[in-house]
């Protein structure tokens, strides 16, 4: 990852964006983007001087198109559209989230199609820069003329309205410019427009989603291979040959994942001639079913990326005698990939309870509920229950808000995408399957002690001595879930995962053999 960034000229990936934002890269105007920004800005105000009607410029917006506005009254409107749609409500989106939407928003605006300030957007940089974040409430947002709410909360703070938080404080933005030293910006004609015209609230949540599913399919291949060996499963079934016959690209990867985690345990070894013939599905299809929620990432990634380097303003400025007012805001393109990526995620969750499930059944040898003295202890009984649960949520959470559409604007709107919607559904889903993986994890490092003294892989052992040191063996009923939530936060911190992956970098186990499948 390099250390700077260029806004409107370099190619902005998930992982750059999140790189900005987590402050490990520098984003920055160069000296081509400035011209670029400055030209368009340049065209803006020949077109306000020409009188010539165009679109947000000197005219009303939505249905109010066909009213002029004067030259004098143009500043007024860029200030009034920002208050007039901050209507949002909900609680505050993750900081986290808002700044990506700011960094997203300068990206597409320092291409040079929108007749922004230049000050305007070192403002927003400034903004990035310290760490000072708008609150931006989470409801609100159709999809479609951009997500004109959310992000007119973001910018309200550019005029001194609105909230900021500043090391997790909330405070009014007008103490927060007095106390920096700063003065409100004075929007030019199109600038408030061109602020809040775009996809930024749900491409935000798809950036962040980029990196949430991909940790959460990882994931899924660790705790799936834990439960096989729990379960004392097959490997034949994530042979090469097989997946060569039908070659999904996820799939083939989560086969070599498989195959590469569980190579040469000696718990596998132990019944290579038993008389199972097959696993039930939930193990023996781990590939189809893993991987196809591999695919769904790869499409939401790809298309993200195509939204994370695009123009998504309305009208776009070529030059003062060429404006373009179309639709490059609406949402669908992106709404549509976080429905799918949606029940790609909740898959993940159904076929994991299916696995916790197995090893409560007393099958192949595990004692029933896994634990010993069942009976007058109820073992892990309940935890599945809890899965069940979760995965049922997931399911109600897999309607498509991409399918429905309810017209405003009177009438000049009139199909919406309701992707902020589908992006903030996408999270929910991915805040329960990380609790539904912690349980998996509960219920596969304790089947796994009932095949000692035999020892797994080296990934498999190094992830199962972690789980120890924060979860102990289960010998009596205790407060599970105390359990569940260790396991939760060796998921959401990351240390699970970057155990598992310095394991097999140590141990020269190659876990990736697409390059597709990383996020750069």
């Amino acid at each position: 990852m390099h250390n700077s960034f260029f806004y409107g000229t370099d190619h902005l990936t998930s992982g750059i964006c999140l790189a900005i934002a987590a402050g490990k890269t520098k984003g920055q105007i160069n000296p081509q983007a400035a011209a670029n920004i400055q030209s368009s800005f340049d065209e803006v105000q020949k077109i306000v001087r020409s009188q010539k009607p165009v679109y947000g410029v000197n005219t009303g917006f939505g249905p109010l198109c066909d009213t002029h506005i004067s030259e004098k009254d143009t500043s007024l409107l860029q200030s009034n559209i920002l208050k007039s749609h901050s209507v949002g409500v909900g609680k505050p989106i993750p900081l986290e989230i808002a700044k990506i939407m700011m960094i997203t928003k300068v990206q597409a605006l320092a291409k040079g199609f929108s007749g922004i300030a230049p000050q305007t957007l070192d403002r927003i940089i400034w903004h990035i820069d310290n760490d000072i974040i708008p609150f931006v409430p989470e409801k609100g947002s159709v999809g479609a003329s951009g997500d004109l709410a959310p992000l007119s909360h973001l910018f309200l703070p550019l005029i001194g309205l609105g909230e900021v938080f500043i090391k997790g404080v909330k405070v009014p933005a007008a103490e927060m410019l007095e106390t920096y030293g700063l003065k409100p910006i004075v929007l030019g004609p199109k600038e408030g427009l061109a602020l809040i015209n775009g996809t930024q609230f749900i491409l935000a949540f798809a950036v962040k989603a980029v990196q949430r599913l991909s940790d959460a399919l990882d994931l899924a291949d660790i705790s799936g291979a834990m439960s096989l060996e729990g379960l004392t499963g097959s490997t034949r079934p994530f042979d090469e040959r097989l997946h060569n016959l039908r070659p999904y690209k996820g799939t083939k990867l989560v086969a070599h994942r498989l195959s590469a985690i569980l190579e040469g345990s000696a718990i596998g070894t132990s019944h290579i001639n038993c008389s199972r013939v097959q696993d039930p599905y939930s193990i023996r299809c781990m590939p189809q079913v893993h991987g196809a929620s591999r695919n769904a990432w790869l499409h939401l990634k790809e298309l993200t990326e195509i939204e994370l380097n695009s123009v998504t303003d309305n009208p776009v400025i070529f030059n003062a005698e060429d404006t373009i007012s179309g639709g490059n805001f609406h949402g669908q393109p992106l709404a549509m990939v976080l429905d799918y990526a949606t029940v790609a995620a909740a898959e993940l969750g159904n076929i994991a309870d299916r696995r916790c499930y197995l090893m409560n059944e007393g099958k192949y040898d595990l004692p029933k509920l896994l634990i010993a003295d069942a009976g007058l202890n109820s073992g892990l009984m309940i935890p599945q229950y809890t899965t069940a649960a979760l995965v049922t949520e997931n399911k109600t959470l897999c309607f498509p808000a991409s399918a429905d559409s309810v017209p405003t604007s009177l009438g000049q709107e009139d199909h919406v995408s309701m992707g902020s919607i589908s992006g903030r559904k996408l999270h929910q889903v991915i805040d329960n399957l990380e609790f539904i993986q912690a349980i998996e994890l509960l219920y596969a490092s304790q089947a796994m002690e009932f095949r000692r003294p035999l020892k797994s892989t080296p990934v498999i052992e190094a992830c199962h001595d972690l789980i120890r040191k924060h979860v102990p063996y289960i010998k009596e009923d205790r407060l599970f879930a105390d359990d569940i939530n260790q396991l939760h936060h060796l998921i959401t911190n990351g240390s699970l995962l970057q155990t598992a992956n310095e394991t097999a970098i140590s141990n020269h186990i190659n876990l990736f053999n697409d390059d597709d499948f990383r996020i750069y």
